[in-house]
């Protein structure tokens, strides 16, 4: 039987598109395998999907000043020896890492491997990571650019089968909704973002007027004034209900994380994307966000520009012309990520065989 072992973590983003693979993997006889570290998020999350977990000891490689960088590199040193051990022990035809610091240690520890990197230009982790790999899966054109020549692959990113199939019947009973007023779905993350969320109540009076609002706010982010809004309805998190949300709306108002925006793209949904600020993050938001923009998929705005004299013309303009965008969004070459990445695992597997 054909072994791969699958790595990444510290935040979902690293391990759901891992997840999205499971399926296809074991369609294709794969005995899979999991290392992450000891107690990140992932270890619960591959736990739920029944593949066998290995933890390693990880560390973080920061760009800043931090005590922990005194300790850290030791902490990686010593994760690459874990993973060599589990590696001699499994003897994986193949390796595939969607990134994460706890991905470093595995992919300097394996031979055969392919990385997945999801904004557009590297992180630091799959940087360091880049020399060991035989393939690397880009969502954007750009990322090309930023990889060895021979190496980077147009992929898009794998996203849950199950987000395709959901039930807009289901989603208009869950809401409460009306069947024949437009719906706009709007995302701030996991955490929940308070600029999309504050920017979104403000114009709920106006948007309201055409449209019915479906708001996943975040944890503690509910707003109790607003719960009795007709056309309105919050949710702090949603899990099962995400498909059928999804296959309701309309339009959809997102952060830019590189997850969230492709499955807006496989769902072929029109969007508004508001990115992190450069202050928050290392700017990957805003380029994964110009990347969208620039090939028709999205309208961006940046967080200092959420003025509702300028959101709401933007979300009539996605609504009126909604069929353009998802045109664009059909002649995308980052599309069927699940089939184009297993195939490419599948050479490097028929390779060694």
């Amino acid at each position: 039987m054909k072994r791969i072992v699958l790595t990444g973590g510290g935040t979902a983003g690293h391990v759901t598109p891992n997840i999205a693979l499971l399926p296809k993997l074991r369609e294709l006889g794969y005995d899979i395998h999991y290392i992450g570290s000891y107690e990140g998020i992932e270890k619960k999350l591959i736990e739920d999907v029944n593949v066998p977990y290995y933890g390693i000891a990880s560390g973080k490689l920061r760009r800043y000043f931090d005590p922990k960088n005194f300790s850290d590199p030791f902490r990686v040193l010593k994760g690459y020896g874990e993973a060599r051990k589990i590696l001699k022990k499994l003897k994986p035809d193949v390796v595939f890492s969607k990134g994460g610091f706890v991905a470093v240690p595995v992919v300097l520890a394996a031979k055969h491997l392919h990385i997945h990197e999801s904004d557009m230009t590297p992180g630091l982790a799959n940087k360091i990571s880049l020399s060991a790999a035989t393939k690397v899966c880009c969502n954007f054109p750009e990322t090309m650019g930023y990889i060895p020549e021979g190496k980077a692959v147009l992929t898009g990113s794998p996203i849950r089968e199950e987000l395709l199939h959901g039930n807009k019947l289901a989603a208009l009973n869950l809401c409460g909704f009306a069947a024949n007023k437009p719906v706009i779905l709007v995302i701030g993350g996991s955490q929940g973002s308070v600029a999309v969320n504050d920017a979104v109540r403000g114009i709920l009076p106006e948007l309201l007027k055409k449209y019915q609002v479906i708001h996943l706010c975040g944890k503690g982010k509910l707003d109790s004034t607003k719960t009795d809004m007709e056309g309105y309805i919050q949710f702090e998190y949603v899990k099962k209900e995400l498909a059928d949300l999804f296959a309701l709306a309309d339009v959809c108002i997102s952060r830019a994380g590189a997850n969230a925006i492709c499955e807006l793209l496989a769902l072929r949904k029109p969007n508004l994307l508001i990115p992190l600020s450069a202050n928050a993050s290392r700017g990957d938001q805003i380029l994964n966000a110009e990347s969208f923009e620039n090939q028709g998929f999205s309208e961006v705005l940046t967080e200092e520009n959420l003025a509702p004299t300028i959101i709401l013309p933007i979300i009539d303009k996605l609504y009126e012309k909604r069929a353009d965008y998802v045109a664009a969004m059909e002649k995308s070459g980052q599309s069927d990520a699940i089939s184009k990445i297993t195939s490419l695992i599948e050479e490097v597997t028929s390779g060694k065989n």
